[in-house]
């Protein structure tokens, strides 16, 4: 994105965030029982101040307006707690108690949450729960709003696929993802004008607990209508969009549009800087065009998940339109030039947007950005690979580094020649330089601190926040080493949502392949109890290094070992305890566990990022 900005006199967007303010959380700190902060959105008092000159002024001002926490009026019976998490929670005052939309990500910070609710208006017990889609920012919390022992009775509405999709994005690839995601938002960096500022979507994510409580209600076309405590709900379904799994609502009887996270007050992310599956740009254009005409005329405000409502309707029209206009806008140019026979780093090179959305607080590219987006989309259609066959077998990084640092004379020219690019301007090819300098010897400190200042460089000027705190994080690690705590998104709350398939893949996905090649085994576990799950008997079978299973109902052939077990006792055998000590019915070889197990790894979810 260019560095066109548009006019600072526009107070639009810090009026709306103001608007319908009852009262913040005093002070706006939020613990975890072991009296260990989760959240901090003090911390950020900083940013009243004017944009020093080590961050970009237009993501300064983004964090201005996120900052904003406390709980605000969105209309009549619905309300919003902001800046208490990256994301907002959404409560809907019904006949008997108020439904929440979206309880954040830790349970902490949605009871604290729920509790500033509570405050301002009433002790209302919570008589429903929405999921707008499947990112853990949006369910994380839902313990802190349902404690246990009091969901009964209480309807969970969410959209079809809700499960499937938050386990294979939270939990299949929780380890990498997670450990990415401390790059991109941040984590372990200072909170102050040199460091983590925000994230262009909120200010960060919490760190207490995380929790899922399965839906109970599958919304699965759009047009269905629920009535939860005799509030009325109208659905649209948007899968493929900001979410595999997403729905966007209506609330007839206030007229107001819940967008979930579909349109909110930046460029979002195609694909995010932590990975997950390439979202699908030109559908997620369609769904905002169908939601412009569906909901047509019926609504006063629109409100989302992230950021600050947007009031009238025609203004809400626009801004649906414009956001609309953007993601369809990448989608086609990025197709345009990849067939004139343009990669995706050239595209992302040549692509711009036009002046109208270039102009548009609400385009820019403060979250996802329009350089690293467009190249999703061209990964989306074509994939990693660009058509030059120089490309198709590379060395691996550190063998490609030490033959980069060959060419350029050795470690010490390298490194004279990329402090040369960085004082003469150029601090995009520095990097590259020094990267491959670094990789090609770790134990070179010269090479890291330069490459930590020439990444503070590239952090300070960026207006995309993930970019900010990926160049910041990077320079961090260079002069201190892996730091930070990781996020736990394999705890047992999280665990025992998980459907007897999906734990079992978990499994599967850490087994040592190359260590079990010549192991063949079969186990039976028969599920004794659970909804879904019971009288299963589902086939575990080890070989050639692949652990796969399926349900079978009459066994042709027997199995060595068979377990009839409960889903809590499966999950005691996932932690390490043993059959006996689980009181499990066993029949056959109880020798097949152990030798399953000791196939399965663990992986360390502080490896490092910017060295070998």
């Amino acid at each position: 994105m260019s560095d066109a900005l548009p006019s600072f006199e526009d107070t639009t967007d810090f009026d709306n965030a103001d608007r319908g303010f009852l009262g913040a959380l005093v002070p706006g700190v939020v613990t975890a029982a072991d009296g260990r902060v989760v959240w901090d959105n003090d911390a950020y008092d900083f940013l009243k101040a004017e944009c020093p000159d080590t961050a970009h002024p237009s993501l300064w001002r983004q964090g201005q307006l996120s900052a904003r926490q406390g709980l605000y009026e969105v209309t009549d019976g619905i309300y919003q707690v902001r800046g208490l998490d990256i994301s907002n929670m959404t409560l809907v005052e019904g006949e008997r108690g108020v439904i929440v939309i979206d309880p954040l990500i830790s349970v902490e910070t949605a009871a604290a949450a729920l509790a500033l609710y509570k405050e301002h208006r009433g002790d209302r017990p919570v008589t429903g729960v929405i999921y707008t889609h499947s990112h853990g920012d949006h369910f994380g919390g839902v313990r802190g709003v349902l404690p246990h022992g009091t969901e009964e009775g209480v309807p969970i509405l969410a959209p079809a696929g809700f499960l499937e999709h938050a386990v294979s994005e939270n939990v299949y690839a929780g380890t990498a993802m997670t450990r990415r995601a401390s790059y991109m938002y941040g984590v372990g960096l200072p909170v102050a004008p040199d460091g983590q500022i925000g994230v262009g979507l909120g200010q960060g994510t919490s760190t207490g607990t995380i929790s899922l409580i399965p839906p109970t209600v599958d919304i699965t076309e759009t047009g269905q209508q629920e009535t939860v405590d005799g509030v009325r709900i109208v659905f649209q379904l948007t899968p493929g969009t900001e979410a595999p799994s997403e729905m966007n609502f209506l609330f007839p009887d206030h007229r107001a549009l819940c967008l979930a996270e579909n349109a909110t007050h930046n460029m979002h992310n195609v694909l995010t800087l932590r990975g997950a599956v390439v979202r699908d740009s030109r559908i997620w254009a369609h769904y905002l065009d169908e939601a412009i005409e569906y909901f047509n005329g019926r609504y006063d405000v629109a409100f989302a998940s992230h950021h600050w409502p947007t009031w009238g309707h025609d203004d809400v029209v626009r801004f649906l339109t414009e956001q609309r206009d953007l993601y369809a806008y990448l989608h086609d140019q990025t197709l345009r030039l990849l067939n004139e026979g343009f990669t995706g780093v050239e595209i992302a090179e040549r692509i711009e947007l036009p002046p109208a959305l270039e102009k548009a607080w609400h385009a820019r590219g403060y979250y996802g950005s329009l350089n690293h987006n467009s190249k999703a989309v061209y990964q989306r259609y074509l994939g990693w690979y660009d058509g030059n066959p120089a490309h198709l077998w590379e060395h691996p990084p550190v063998e490609l580094a030490r033959r980069y640092v060959d060419v350029a004379g050795g470690p010490a020219e390298a490194l004279a020649k990329a402090r040369a690019y960085a004082e003469g301007g150029d601090p995009r090819f520095a990097a590259t330089l020094l990267n491959h300098v670094v990789f090609a010897d770790p134990g070179n400190e010269e090479a890291k601190q330069a490459l930590a200042g020439v990444y503070e460089t590239l952090g300070y000027g960026a207006e995309n926040a993930t970019w900010r705190n990926f160049y910041l994080r990077g320079a961090q690690e260079l002069r201190q080493g892996v730091t930070g705590e990781m996020v736990d998104v394999t705890n047992p709350e999280m665990a025992m949502a998980l459907t007897v398939p999906m734990l079992i893949d978990s499994i599967a996905i850490a087994i040592d392949g190359p260590r079990a090649w010549d192991e063949d085994l079969t186990i039976d576990l028969v599920m004794l109890d659970g909804v879904a799950d019971a009288g299963e008997r589902h086939r575990l079978t080890l070989h050639n290094g692949a652990l796969t299973h399926r349900v079978v109902a009459e066994p042709r052939t027997p199995a060595g070992l068979t377990l009839a077990l409960g889903k809590v006792q499966l999950l005691g055998l996932l932690s390490g305890k043993g059959v006996q000590e689980l009181g499990i019915e066993a029949e056959g070889d109880p020798a097949l566990l152990a030798r399953l197990f000791s196939y399965v790894t663990k992986p360390d979810a502080r490896f490092p990022i910017v060295t070998p």
